[in-house]
């Protein structure tokens, strides 16, 4: 029964000494000195703040993109014990001891050095040999801009990591089919194929092209399957399955984790509040929160209300009025109802409180039990300071002429009635009979006698006049047939009113109703806003003294400062090896005009390599080519400031392609022996040209050690690239 235990148990264990030996190198160059200098490197001014509020667990919004590669460096950040406090709002500024330098920029540099074996790893899985896949490794190891854009704290080798990572699991996948399909390892491999698809997209939305190329390179493998007669048709649909749930369902599960954990972190209100409507305000812990706690959900007749415009571009605000009446006349001559002034105003006011009055009835104040209203009620909006009726009629805007003006009635007894009834309509219903709810609730106030829709016209830019305050106008838009959210109010502050005395009515408005209701959204409808959000809102872009064309950087006609030393000639910059960048466009054109040539042949029946050799090159042209394509063309549709690090993720495809256009000419073009000889050694010279000029801008990579004017003007090998000297 025991005889096993007459043999020792044998584990073997096979070790690539040359994976193991570029990761060390990758960890070395990625990793030496990752603390200098301790100080704010170009964009950690930016994503630091974010990391700040991470720690402090502040809502934020940032339209860069999704939030995981932002949560990946807070993790540094808190690994670290950063507690947050730094402001982040110099380039240069010396952090400070509280601030965990090396920590924060840890899990950049560790993508960045794990994408050498990755490298390595993807050229064996495309069927290329040892040696090709050790050049590929080497030249990304000595790649200089990827040093540099992987040693401080910013996203962009996180994002080539995972992409990486995606295109080697699909490769292994693919690989592993041919031997056992719905094996353990081919599930692990496509559903670790969707969840770093899914990674890179989280990381920056850039992550989107390779995850498109993978998708259309496994749906083109998928039709030669369809094909194949080898494949019954149940197994087709087993595999068809397999891969839309690995592929489209779970990467869409995985990417609304990482706002779930973005939204539990960030559950304390913030700056960047106001852009989000009250509902979502309302969830968070202050700040609105704080004000709207205890009101009442349902709007009663006899409510007081302050009613937010949902649009909130370029600034919130609330329906206001107040006592000064618009002018007779106009600048340009136009004449006015000379009624009581209806702005909307972007900051929180008593002005700003009005009283939801039914036509029909004297009271200002809520029954016992409360009335609510509903979809299609008619009501009557009065100030509830002034005690004047929201009234509009057939009299141009002072801003907006071909709009009717909205103002609050004053009876001077002349032939212009009262026009003060509105249809209350919920956008959001679910039925017509809902009830209008406080926050929730997106409501437009439409005219009874003119149809017209209370509209909020200020967002075009334009401000009333210093009779008007400078606030923003306040229209009834005629032409109501399309959907605006500048039409769409919600009540953002709520309680219902007890005091039919003015002077009573107006001491209760600085006195909140306290009844427990809650108000919470759900993830769902958090997620949708904050990620409709970050697709629509747009920083104004402005021209950088950096940025630059998606042409400037094939031939790399530009760099980035990153960082110079407040005394010394010590200075980081963005700047690639030169002799790779050009090598890796000389290999994309080879490719793509051996590639047209043997086209050409085949179709004349032509065979110029054999058919494997074939398949081998298109399949690696379709990695590639492909993933250097779908990276950089998109740039040419962006109207967006640009910058040089844009390109990386697109020449870390073409730089896999060098040695695969040198195999190939190796293998097929050098046939005699001498011919194979006089290559090689031209590689060799090559790659330590690659070396040389690593090592000679090494200095501008790692920012050390510290170089004299000449040495530095000696660098600049392109007039257009931009090295700092001090004037002596």
């Amino acid at each position: 029964m025991l005889g096993f235990l007459k043999n020792p148990v044998v584990v073997t264990v096979e070790i690539n000494m040359n994976l193991v030996a570029l990761t060390v190198m990758g960890l070395i160059s990625r990793l030496w000195g990752l603390s200098y200098p301790r100080a704010v490197v170009f964009d950690e001014v930016y994503y630091g703040q974010f990391v700040s509020l991470y720690m402090k667990r502040i809502f934020f919004v940032d339209d860069s993109g999704p939030p995981l590669g932002h949560m990946l460096l807070a993790l540094g950040g808190y690994l670290g014990g950063f507690d947050g406090n730094f402001l982040w709002n110099r380039i240069g500024a010396e952090y400070s001891m509280n601030v965990p330098v090396w920590s924060l920029r840890l899990l950049p540099a560790l993508a960045g050095a794990l994408c050498v074996p990755l490298a390595y790893q993807i050229l064996v899985e495309l069927q290329f040999s040892h040696c090709a896949a050790l050049g590929a490794a080497l030249l990304i190891l000595l790649e200089n801009s990827l040093i540099t854009q992987s040693r401080f704290m910013l996203l962009e080798s996180i994002l080539i990591f995972f992409i990486l990572l995606a295109v080697l699991s699909y490769l292994k996948f693919y690989n592993s089919q041919r031997h056992s399909s719905f094996s353990g390892s081919w599930w692990f491999w496509l559903l670790l194929t969707g969840v770093s698809c899914s990674c890179a997209v989280g990381v920056k939305y850039m992550g989107l092209f390779t995850y498109m190329l993978l998708l259309a390179i496994a749906g083109l493998h998928f039709w030669h399957m369809i094909g194949d007669q080898n494949f019954s048709n149940v197994s087709l649909v087993c595999h068809f399955l397999a891969r839309g749930l690995a592929l489209l369902i779970i990467p869409v599960a995985v990417y609304l984790s990482f706002f779930y954990v973005h939204l539990t972190l960030l559950y304390r209100s913030g700056p960047h509040d106001q852009i989000m409507t009250s509902a979502f305000q309302a969830s968070l812990e202050g700040g609105l929160a704080r004000i709207t706690q205890g009101q009442p959900l349902e709007v009663a007749y006899g409510s007081q209300i302050t009613l937010r415009n949902v649009l909130g571009k370029p600034m919130q605000c609330w329906l206001h009025s107040h006592m000064n009446t618009y002018p007779i006349r106009y600048e340009n001559g136009r004449g006015s109802s000379h009624q009581q002034q209806v702005t909307c105003y972007p900051f929180k006011d008593v002005n700003n409180w009005w009283i939801v009055k039914d036509p029909g009835m004297q009271q200002l104040v809520v029954s016992n039990p409360p009335r609510p209203v509903r979809h299609g009620h008619i009501v009557q909006l009065v100030h509830g300071i002034t005690t004047r009726y929201l009234n509009t009629h057939d009299v141009a805007a002072p801003l907006s002429p071909h709009s009717q003006e909205v103002s609050c009635y004053i009876d001077y007894n002349i032939s212009m009635p009262a026009q003060n009834l509105w249809r209350v309509e919920i956008v959001n219903r679910e039925s017509d009979m809902d009830v209008w709810k406080t926050i929730l609730s997106e409501v437009r106030f439409v005219h009874v006698n003119t149809s017209a829709v209370l509209k909020a016209s200020g967002f075009i830019g334009a401000s009333l006049p210093e009779w008007g305050y400078r606030q923003l106008e306040v229209v009834g838009e005629k032409l109501s047939k399309g959907y605006h959210q500048s039409m769409v109010w919600n009540v953002e502050e709520h309680r219902y009113g007890k005091s039919q005395e003015q002077k009573e009515r107006e001491v209760e408005l600085h006195s909140p109703t306290q009844m427990d209701i809650s108000k919470n959204l759900s993830f769902m409808a958090k997620f949708t806003e904050l990620q409709w959000k970050i697709l629509t809102l747009k920083n104004e872009d402005t021209e950088h003294k950096y940025s630059s064309s998606a042409l400037d950087w094939i031939t790399m006609d530009t760099n980035i400062a990153y960082w110079l030393h407040p005394t010394s000639g010590a200075q980081i910059h963005l700047l690639g090896n030169i002799v790779t960048w050009a090598s890796a466009n000389a290999a994309a054109l080879v490719y793509m005009c051996l590639s047209l040539w043997y086209l050409i042949r085949r179709r004349r029946k032509i065979y110029d390599i054999p058919e494997d050799a074939w398949q081998l090159w298109v399949s690696a042209g379709g990695i590639c080519v492909g993933g250097w394509a779908v990276n950089y063309l998109p740039f040419f549709l962006m109207e967006k400031t640009l910058f040089l690090y844009h390109y990386l993720p697109a020449l870390t495809f073409q730089i896999l392609l060098i040695p695969i256009v040198l195999q190939h000419l190796g293998n097929h073009l050098c046939r005699s022996l001498l011919l194979k000889s006089m290559f090689s050694a031209l590689i060799v010279a090559w790659f330590s040209s690659v070396y040389l000029v690593y090592c000679t801008f090494s200095p501008l990579t790692y920012g050390e050690p510290s170089l004299s004017v000449t040495e530095l003007k000696d660098l600049r090998w392109k007039d257009s690239w931009n090295i700092l000297i001090r004037k002596q």
